[in-house]
C-alpha cells in the first residue's frame, strides 16, 4: 500500500480538513445548545472521529448511498448535508430534514445518498445492504456504505449481511468505527478478538485495519474497497480504530466512566491537528489559512443556528403526516 495521501492534491486534503473542522464545530455547538436546553431528546457527538466520515465519504460519489448510526452528524456533513436543515431538525422545527419529527438520530437526505441515521445498534446494516442489492440489480455502478460501531459487530445483522453480501458479491463497504467502547463497556470485555476486521475472513472478503484518526489512511482504504465494489468483486470490511472525545451521550444521566488519562491521551491524536501538521510540512498550510477556515465555519454555524431558531415549530395537525403502514 502506498503512502496515505500520496495520490491526493493539497487542495483535496485542505477540503478534507475543512470538512473535519466543520463537523467538530457543529458538534461543539450542538453540545452547547443541548446543555442550554434548546435541543431535546438524545444527542451523541462525533468529536474525535471526524477522519472516518470524511475519509470514507470523500471516496464516494453523490449518488452512492450510506447509512449511519445514533452518532450520525459527521456522516451527514461529510456526505454533503445542509447544516441549516440539520440544526433545524435538532431544534425540532418544520424546516428540519425530518420536519422536526426525527431529531438527532434520524436525519436523512436521499438526494445526497444519505439513507438516514438509526437509533438501533446495528439497525442500519441490513437497510443499506438492501441498497447494495438494489444497486447490484440496477447495474448503475453505485456503492453502498454501512457505518457502525464495535458493539454492532457482535449483533446478528452484521454477520447476516456480510454473509449474503459476500455470497451475492454486492457493492458494499462495511465500515466499523471502533471507538473501543459500547457506552461505558470496553470492547476488551465484549470481543474475543483483537481486530474486528479479522471477522471478514469468515465470509471470504477483505478485512482491513486502519488508523481511524488518520483521514488520509482512511481515504486510501476506502478508495480500494470502493473500487473493488464498483468492479463487481463484492464487499469489504474496514475497521477504523478511533476514540470519541465526548461521553456516549450528552445526557447527564449517562456518566462517562472512561479513565481521564485515556481520554487525554487520545486528545493528543487529534485527527484535525494531524492533517494540519502534514499540510504545514508540505508548505500548503499556515496559521492564516486556519484562521480563515475557522472564520468561515464560525459564520456558517451562526447562520445555521439562526435559521433553526427562526424556523416555525411543527403544528399539532402535522403529527399524523408522513406516517405510513404496509
Amino acid at each position: 500500500m502506498t503512502e496515505p495521501g500520496s495520490n491526493l492534491p493539497p487542495s483535496k486534503q485542505l477540503e478534507m480538513l475543512r470538512q473535519m473542522l466543520l463537523i467538530r464545530r457543529f458538534e461543539e455547538r450542538a453540545s452547547d445548545e443541548f446543555e442550554a436546553g434548546k435541543i431535546f431528546g438524545a444527542l451523541h457527538c462525533y468529536n474525535g472521529e471526524e477522519a472516518i466520515a470524511v475519509g470514507v465519504c470523500s471516496a464516494l460519489t453523490r449518488t452512492d448511498r450510506i447509512i449511519s448510526t445514533h452518532r450520525g452528524h459527521g456522516h451527514c456533513i461529510a456526505k454533503g448535508a445542509d447544516i441549516k436543515r440539520m440544526f433545524a431538525e435538532l431544534y425540532g422545527r418544520q424546516t428540519g430534514y425530518c420536519k422536526g419529527k426525527g431529531g438527532s438520530m434520524h436525519i436523512a437526505d436521499f438526494d445526497i445518498g444519505m439513507l438516514g441515521a438509526n437509533g438501533i445498534v446495528a439497525g442500519g446494516i441490513a437497510i443499506v445492504t438492501g441498497a447494495g442489492l438494489a444497486a447490484s440489480l440496477d447495474g448503475d455502478g453505485r456503492v453502498a456504505v454501512s457505518f457502525f460501531g464495535d458493539g454492532a459487530s457482535s449483533a446478528g445483522p452484521f454477520h447476516e449481511c456480510l454473509n449474503i453480501a459476500a455470497l451475492w458479491k454486492l457493492p458494499m463497504v462495511y465500515v466499523c468505527e471502533n471507538n473501543l467502547y459500547a457506552t461505558n463497556t470496553p470492547s476488551s470485555m465484549t470481543l474475543a478478538i483483537t481486530d474486528i476486521a479479522s471477522r471478514a475472513a469468515g465470509y471470504g472478503i477483505p478485512g482491513t485495519v486502519v488508523d481511524g484518526n488518520d483521514v488520509l489512511a482512511v481515504h486510501q482504504a476506502a478508495q480500494i474497497a470502493v473500487a473493488r465494489a464498483r468492479a463487481g468483486d463484492g464487499p469489504s470490511l474496514i475497521e477504523c480504530k478511533t476514540y470519541r472525545w465526548r461521553p456516549h451521550s450528552e445526557k447527564k444521566s449517562i456518566p462517562d466512566l472512561r479513565p481521564k488519562e485515556e481520554i487525554e491521551s487520545w486528545h493528543k491524536r487529534d485527527p484535525i491537528a494531524l492533517l494540519a501538521r502534514r499540510l504545514t510540512e508540505q508548505g500548503e498550510f499556515s496559521d492564516e489559512t486556519m484562521r480563515s477556515i475557522e472564520a468561515d465555519i464560525a459564520r456558517q454555524i451562526e447562520e445555521a443556528v439562526a435559521f433553526a431558531e427562526a424556523s416555525p415549530q411543527p403544528r399539532p395537525e402535522q403529527a399524523l403526516e408522513d406516517i405510513y403502514a404496509a
